[in-house]
């Protein structure tokens, strides 16, 4: 798990994950969390499916680089948002990630801290040397959140912005 300020980022496992796509608040009883008014997209239900409960199933992978993290709001024990990790890391030592903020708790700055908690534990992943992302041009509050962590735009498509952030590890000498 990893804590910021207001958050605990929580990876999920395989059976929360089941859980978490039921969206009957059977995910909120096991981890003695208060319900929240959380629905899941098309696209976020398919990638769960297809992709994300798969690969957090697979033994030989480091479930969580593939699993959701769940953002809990520590003073109202409420889930708030979600982000993924698109997989371990490539030969590059890049991972990629994607997010969500619920709707009710959009323009508090919670995803901009989540993004920094997750850029904090990868500083103690030393295969990760880079996190990129993609965002839609039109979503303005999703690459506020790139920009207020310090990624840089490295390019474009007709409907994407495309971003990454180098990763700094201390040198341990010794």
């Amino acid at each position: 798990m990893i804590e910021t300020e207001r958050l605990t980022l929580r990876p999920l496992t395989y059976n929360q994950l089941v859980k978490y796509i039921k969206c009957d608040h059977s995910l909120e009883e096991e981890l003695h969390l208060n319900e929240t008014s959380r629905t899941i997209s098309p696209a976020l239900k398919e990638a769960l499916e297809q992709t994300i409960l798969p690969n957090v199933a697979d033994k030989t992978k480091n479930y969580l680089y593939t699993t959701l993290w769940t953002a809990i709001l520590k003073s109202e024990n409420k889930m708030v948002a979600d982000l993924c990790i698109v997989g371990e890391p490539n030969e590059n030592g890049e991972i990629e990630i994607g997010y969500g903020t619920y709707d009710e708790f959009q323009g508090k700055g919670f995803m901009t801290e989540i993004v920094g908690g997750i850029i904090e534990w990868t500083k103690t992943q030393h295969i990760v040397k880079s996190i990129i992302a993609s965002t839609d041009k039109t979503n303005t509050a999703s690459f506020k959140v790139l920009e207020k962590n310090n990624f840089i735009k490295i390019g474009e498509t007709e409907t994407l912005l495309n971003w990454k952030l180098e990763i700094p590890h201390e040198m341990n000498n010794g």
